[in-house]
């Protein structure tokens, strides 16, 4: 389907080869697959992810300590960053600033799919999670961290200092 590492997964854990990584058609991927998260590339700054949310789905009300920028491609879905909603539907970019709280919920009678970047890596560079109770296991298990190599996000919590 795509020159780079079949479903994501590098041949070996470590850093990509500093190389062209091509996805031709990557619009191909939607609808190919009802994993909710399958991580298709990491890199040591960012990391390019898939998800599918069933009808009635959600992603889950969650905060991350680094950038996350969405792109909806399939169905449509009410996004909630921070209190503020807005209904989202495919083709839209939705850009949630790390610290965030923000949740994804399908309002369609269709799944809903969008490619998320996160910036640093967010997950294990092998990740494929076939459900959302499955990668919240995954992650409250300590299973699902960014690789060693990764930069790590750094956000800091606030505490009405600046001196941190």
């Amino acid at each position: 389907m795509f020159d780079g590492p079949a479903g994501g997964i590098f041949p070996e854990p470590g850093p990509p080869a500093r190389r062209l990584y091509h996805y031709p058609k990557v619009d191909a991927i939607v609808g190919s697959g009802d994993e909710f998260r399958r991580v298709l590339w990491t890199g040591e700054n960012s990391q390019f992810v898939i998800m599918t949310v069933p009808v009635n789905g959600e992603i889950g009300e969650e905060w991350h300590d680094v950038d996350q920028h969405l792109i909806m491609v399939q169905g449509s879905c009410r996004a909630v960053v921070e209190g503020e909603v807005k209904d989202i539907k495919a083709g839209d970019l939705c850009i949630v600033p790390a610290g965030a709280v923000h949740n994804f919920i399908n309002t369609g009678p269709t799944p809903f799919q969008l490619y998320t970047f996160y910036a640093p890596a967010e997950h294990d560079w092998k990740t494929v999670h076939k459900t959302r109770e499955e990668g919240e296991r995954e992650e409250a298990e300590g299973h699902d961290e960014p690789p060693a190599w990764a930069i790590q996000g750094l956000i800091k919590k606030k505490t009405g200092s600046d001196s941190e």
